[in-house]
């Protein structure tokens, strides 16, 4: 269920996972391959996590490159002994992920706590401007 406002996402019963979705824009898949980075014992490669999702590669890519984007994951790039290269992926730490989320978190709540008096500066103005009007120009 996708809550439509902040209200409805405070009403409901949140999970951890949760949070990923709700501060990253990540959805269940996504979710699902951080939580398989999280628990692999190794790094793993695209085509690792789309055999262990039983996925088409394309798929585990995209979610691999939106947990990127995001920030929680990290690429490493192995090189072969007579050149090439592969990328394998881990999830960032747990510590790691709440503290960017934490900060993600602090942030947005400074710029909304800026647009809510912007919003009380404007409004309460208009409310005084209103009120010195004579009752016969508002009718």
């Amino acid at each position: 269920m996708v809550a439509t406002s902040v209200r409805e996402d405070l009403e409901r019963d949140l999970g951890c996972l949760d949070l990923l979705s709700c501060i990253h824009g990540l959805n269940e898949r996504d979710q699902v391959v951080f939580q398989l980075l999280q628990q692999a014992e190794e790094r793993l490669t695209v085509d690792d996590v789309a055999d262990r999702m039983d996925c088409e590669r394309s798929t585990a890519y995209r979610s691999i490159s939106r947990l990127l984007e995001a920030g929680v994951v990290v690429q490493e790039q192995v090189n072969y002994e007579h050149g090439g290269y592969y990328y394998v992926y881990r999830s960032r730490t747990s510590e790691e992920v709440a503290h960017d989320m934490q900060r993600l978190l602090n942030d947005w709540y400074a710029a909304i706590g800026q647009l809510i008096q912007e919003f009380e500066d404007r409004y309460s103005r208009d409310l005084e401007d209103r009120e010195k009007e004579p009752i016969e120009s508002r009718l």
